[in-house]
């Protein structure tokens, strides 16, 4: 349905080292990159990271979040790990999600800016 999804936030720069660590388990990296613009994908780029003046604040009773393709169920634990450890914050360890399928792998994270992130393997354990 979407070409790609663009957030604002208020450092670029600051905000590729968080991104590039949390996308990079997910097989996903920094495909496009100019002065307060960062382009990420796989192949071609589905998610910007910009620069805004007035970046959407925060807001955890909002609904908004962004959630990301993994292959794999160590690739979610992964971004988790990764996020933490690039100062995001915990908004959910990985683990099933019987709620939302039988199947459903996830885990939750909030980025510096306070965007709240998710990372989903859908497979079933190997």
């Amino acid at each position: 349905m979407f070409d790609h999804v663009s957030i604002g936030v208020r450092d670029a720069a600051s905000s590729k080292g968080f991104y590039d660590a949390v996308l990079s388990p997910l097989g996903y990296s920094c495909l496009s990159e100019g002065p307060g613009s960062l382009g990420y994908g796989r192949d071609v780029v589905a998610f910007w990271v910009n620069e805004a003046a007035r970046p959407v604040p925060a807001d955890r009773d909002s609904g908004l979040h962004f959630c990301f393709s993994a292959p794999t169920r160590d690739a979610v634990a992964a971004f988790h790990a990764a996020a933490l450890g690039a100062g995001g914050k915990d908004n959910g360890e990985p683990g099933l999600r019987a709620d939302y399928g039988e199947h459903y792998y996830a885990a939750f994270v909030v980025d510096p800016d306070g965007y709240r992130l998710e990372a989903y393997c859908g497979k079933e354990q190997a």
